[in-house]
C-alpha cells in the first residue's frame, strides 16, 4: 500500500466498528511514522496504534507531554496518507475540554477511528515510567471530560475509550473498579485496562469483574488491553476471556531502534557499511514499499518510447583513428555520447558505423550497430536514413561528432513540435576557425531585438533555412547536430526522402530538412546559448577534456 491507497475519512473511521462486528475482536500494531505504517499495513493486523510513546520518541524526545497536538497530528496524517486501515490514538490526557474537544473534531476530520485519553493529570507522565498516585485524575473531573467528548463527537462510529491507569499507580482492584463504573455512565464507547505487570494476573482478575459491572450497569463498552509486558498471554486467550481490542503498543519502534544501534555498531567497528549489508533492507525493497516502482512503471507509461541515433559513419580520422573513437578524459566519445542519451533517459540507441568490429566494446542489449562501409562518405544523409530504418519514431538523432548535455535533449523532446533541431544563438560571439563552413539558421520570424540574457533557457523559432551558404548577419543561430522526430515526423522525413535520393549530388542532412520546409512541413530550432562542443580536431578533444575536468 502506498500514498496511493488512501481512504476518505468518513469511510476509515467506520472501518475499526464494522472490523469488530465482522470478526468479533481487532487486534493492531504501533506505528509511528509513514514507513512503520506501511509494515503495519502489510501484515495482518486490523488497525493501527498511534501513541505519544513513540511518536515522542521518534523525535528523540521524552513522553512527558512535551510534544503537543500539533505535532502529534502532523504524525497522524503522515501515516493515513499511505495506509488504508482504521487508526486508534493515544490522546494522552485529552488536556481540559476545550482541548479534547479541538483533539476529537480533528482526529475526526483525519479519518481517526478512536481515541483513548488516560484518567491523569496534565502533565502526564509515562505508565512505564513510575507513575505514582498524585498523578492521577480525579474521576469525578475526569467523568466530566469524557461526558463532553461524548456530546462533540459527530459520528457515532467515532470511538472514546477510557484507559484506566489505577493498577499501575498501585491504587488497586477497588479504585480501578469504581473508576470504571464512572467512565462507563459517562458513556464512553471502551474501556481500556492497563498493567505494567510482567505477568497478566492483574488483567485476568479485572475482566470478569467487568463483566458482572457492565450487567449490573446495562451496557458493555468494548474492552482493551494492551498487553506490552504481561506478553506471555496470547491474543487469542485474551479474545477469548472477553478482550474486544488488543494493541501492540510500540514493538515496531523498539525494534528500529535496536537495529539502528546494531547496524551503526558493525559500520563503526568495520569502518565500512559492507559488513551491515546482511543485517539491513535493499534500496529496492525500500523503493517498492513507499510505491517509487510504480511511479517509475507510471513515467515509463507517460514518456514516448524514444530512441536514439548517433550517425558515427565517415572516413574522419584523428592521428590514425576513427574520430568518435578519441578518448575524451579517459573514454571514447562514443561513450559520452551514449551515457548523455542514457541520463536522458533514453535506453535504446542504434549507430551508424563504417566498421562495426572496431564498435562491438560498446554492444550491450539496447545498442544495435548499424554498418554502412558501402556507402559513399560524402552521402551522410543516405548513411543517416540507413540508421533510421526500422525506427518509427520517436526519435533523437546527432551526429557522431559533438559532446553534448542531456538536458539538451531533454528541452527537445519537451515541446509538442514534430520536428526539432538544435541551434546554439552563441555563435554570433565567437571567433570561427575552422575547418568547415557553420550550417546556420534562419528564422521565419525573427526576434529583432536579440540579446544575450534571457530568462527562458530555450526559445523555439519556426526555421526557415538550414544553409552553410548563409552570411552571419542574415542567420540567427547554428544548427549543432542534433535534432528531434515525432513518429509524424518520421513519416515525414523517410517520405521526403524517397522523392530525392535518386539525384547523383552530394546529400547532408540539412538538405532534407530544407526539402521539408519546401514542401511546407514545418521545422522548428530550439535555441541554446552553449551546452555543446564540436569534434574536429586534437585541439577539439582538448578543449573537451578540459571543459569536463572543470
Amino acid at each position: 500500500m502506498t500514498f496511493e491507497s488512501r481512504k476518505l475519512p468518513g469511510e476509515r473511521i467506520s472501518s475499526l466498528v464494522d472490523i469488530i462486528k465482522k470478526k468479533g475482536h481487532a487486534i493492531g500494531l504501533e506505528a509511528h511514522s509513514g514507513l512503520s505504517g506501511l509494515v503495519t499495513e502489510k501484515l495482518d493486523f486490523d488497525f493501527i496504534w498511534e501513541s505519544s510513546l513513540t511518536d515522542s520518541a521518534s523525535k528523540g524526545l521524552p513522553d512527558a507531554s512535551i510534544v503537543g497536538n500539533e505535532s502529534r497530528i502532523h504524525t497522524i496524517d503522515e501515516i493515513l496518507n499511505v495506509t488504508t486501515k482504521p487508526m486508534i490514538v493515544d490522546g494522552d490526557t485529552g488536556g481540559d475540554e476545550d482541548n479534547f474537544r479541538f483533539l476529537i473534531k480533528r482526529l475526526e476530520n483525519q479519518g481517526v477511528s478512536a481515541v483513548i485519553i488516560e484518567d491523569k493529570i496534565f502533565p502526564k507522565r509515562n505508565s512505564f515510567g513510575g507513575t505514582v498516585g498524585a498523578g492521577m485524575e480525579d474521576p469525578i473531573i475526569f467523568s466530566k471530560k469524557l461526558e463532553v467528548g461524548m456530546k462533540t463527537k459527530s459520528t457515532e462510529n467515532f470511538l472514546i475509550i477510557a484507559r484506566l491507569e489505577s493498577l499501575i499507580a498501585g491504587l488497586g482492584m477497588n479504585e480501578t473498579m469504581m473508576r470504571a463504573e464512572k467512565y462507563i455512565n459517562a458513556g464512553v464507547d471502551g474501556i481500556m485496562i492497563h498493567s505494567k505487570l510482567k505477568e497478566p494476573s492483574e488483567v485476568l482478575e479485572f475482566i470478569p469483574k467487568f463483566e458482572e459491572l457492565c450487567n449490573k450497569l446495562g451496557r458493555r463498552p468494548y474492552l482493551i488491553a494492551v498487553p506490552t509486558t504481561y506478553n506471555i498471554i496470547s491474543d487469542d486467550e485474551l479474545i477469548n476471556l472477553g478482550v474486544d481490542i488488543i494493541i501492540h503498543a510500540n514493538h515496531l519502534l523498539r525494534a528500529s531502534y535496536k537495529s539502528m544501534i546494531d547496524t551503526a555498531t558493525l559500520i563503526s567497528k568495520s569502518r565500512r557499511s559492507y559488513e551491515a549489508d546482511p543485517t539491513i533492507t535493499s534500496v529496492k525493497e525500500i523503493f517498492s514499499a513507499v510505491g517509487y516502482d510504480k511511479i517509475i512503471e507510471r513515467d515509463k507509461e507517460k514518456s514516448p518510447d524514444i530512441s536514439g541515433f548517433i550517425a558515427s559513419a565517415g572516413d574522419y580520422k584523428i592521428n590514425d583513428t576513427q574520430r568518435s573513437l578519441n578518448k575524451i578524459s579517459g573514454k571514447p566519445l562514443i561513450s559520452h555520447q551514449i551515457e548523455t542519451f542514457k541520463k536522458a533517459g533514453i535506453e535504446k540507441i542504434k549507430i551508424t558505423v563504417n566498421n562495426q568490429n572496431d564498435f562491438d566494446p560498446f554492444l550491450d542489449k539496447d545498442i544495435n550497430l548499424i554498418e554502412t562501409k558501402d556507402i559513399k562518405q560524402n552521402q551522410m544523409l543516405d548513411s543517416i536514413m540507413a540508421g533510421l530504418e526500422g525506427i518509427k519514431g520517436p526519435v533523437i538523432l546527432t551526429y557522431g561528432d559533438i559532446l553534448f548535455n542531456e538536458k539538451i535533449i531533454s528541452e527537445l523532446i519537451a515541446g509538442e513540435n514534430d520536428i526539432v533541431i538544435a541551434a546554439d544563438s552563441s555563435y554570433k560571439y565567437h571567433k570561427h576557425e575552422i575547418d568547415k563552413k557553420l550550417e546556420l539558421v534562419s528564422y521565419k520570424d525573427p526576434d529583432n531585438k536579440p540579446s544575450r540574457r534571457k530568462l527562458k533557457m530555450t526559445d523555439t523559432f519556426e526555421v526557415k533555412k538550414v544553409s552553410k551558404n548563409l552570411n552571419l548577419e542574415e542567420a540567427q543561430s547554428e544548427f549543432f547536430g542534433l535534432a528531434y522526430f515525432s513518429s509524424e515526423g518520421i513519416i515525414n522525413l523517410k517520405s521526403c526522402y524517397q522523392e530525392i535520393k535518386e539525384g547523383n549530388k552530394s546529400r547532408f542532412f540539412i538538405d532534407i530538412l530544407n526539402f521539408m520546409i519546401q514542401r511546407e512541413i514545418k521545422v522548428f530550432c530550439n535555441e541554446f546559448d552553449g551546452g555543446w562542443i564540436e569534434l574536429h580536431t586534437k585541439n577539439d578533444f582538448e578543449l573537451a577534456e578540459k571543459e569536463l575536468e572543470n
